[in-house]
């Protein structure tokens, strides 16, 4: 059985000793429409797969939807998803205008403004009882690297997963997009009604934007994991809603920048 988020194309590859013609397995980034009752409300680029969590993510994260919001969604055609609110439930259509379109590496950049990128956070700081042992933040990304099968064929798509403070992988989603990831992991939490998540560790595989840790803060992960380095914008947010953020994780180990007390003992 094919896979959506998997095309094959022709290519021509080159080495120092010559060439050959070879087929290569590339990941699929195609728009999908998020709708509401109808209305289109945002077209993202994403790997396909999984959207129905992708728009019940983006659309909690976003703050159009609550963690305990009882919503319907479901694909009417290709690449469009319409989700169906609760009878009474007012939408705030203004959060969505800055949403015609969202590339899938884009973070902040899509927004008309950054005042509009403070959404309320819907759950309190996370207690500090929380605590992951170095041991495991240094293993996480290999074993967010393992479980990742879209990887392992392409090399081109980038991971969200949600781990145990013992290091077990709890839920994994890839996308050609950071963003499109993490949202297809909140939207599985939310409709599974596992929010807020301040017993899991966050691992993420590529930088931490601040976008990421909002998306984070906002499904009350206390625990934020990134193979790379994060911005200045992201450190500043995540110290202000208590958020425990590391950055260039590896085996050889990484940097805490905010709240290190959930990380321990050495």
């Amino acid at each position: 059985m094919s896979d959506p988020g998997l095309s094959h194309r022709p290519i021509v590859r080159f080495r120092t000793t010559g060439h050959t013609t070879l087929t290569d397995t590339l990941t699929v980034e195609e728009p999908l429409d998020v709708r509401i009752g109808g209305r289109s409300v945002a077209i993202t680029m994403r790997t396909p797969g999984r959207d129905l969590d992708l728009a019940r993510g983006f659309l909690f994260t976003e703050g159009i939807i609550g963690a305990r919001t009882q919503v319907q969604g479901k694909v009417v055609k290709a690449n469009v998803v319409d989700v169906s609110l609760p009878p009474g439930a007012v939408v705030d259509w203004g959060k969505l205008s800055r949403h015609s379109y969202t590339s899938s590496s884009c973070g902040v950049c899509g927004k008309t403004s950054l005042d509009q990128v403070f959404n309320a956070v819907p759950f309190p700081e996370q207690p500090a009882s929380v605590l992951v042992a170095p041991a495991v933040v240094r293993a996480l990304p290999d074993r967010l690297r393992a479980a990742q099968r879209l990887f392992a064929t392409t090399g081109g798509i980038h991971a969200a997963g949600l781990f145990t403070p013992a290091g077990e992988l709890f839920h994994l989603a890839e996308d050609v997009g950071r963003h499109n990831a993490l949202d297809k992991v909140i939207g599985f939490c939310h409709a599974a009604d596992r929010l807020p998540l301040a017993d899991y560790v966050l691992q993420l595989s590529g930088r931490a934007s601040f976008e990421l840790v909002q998306k984070a803060a906002m499904a009350g992960v206390a625990v934020v994991v990134a193979v790379g380095a994060p911005s200045t914008l992201a450190v500043d947010l995540a110290e202000e809603l208590g958020v425990t953020l590391c950055g260039f994780v590896s085996a050889r180990g990484f940097n805490v920048y905010t709240h290190a007390r959930r990380i321990g003992p050495v």
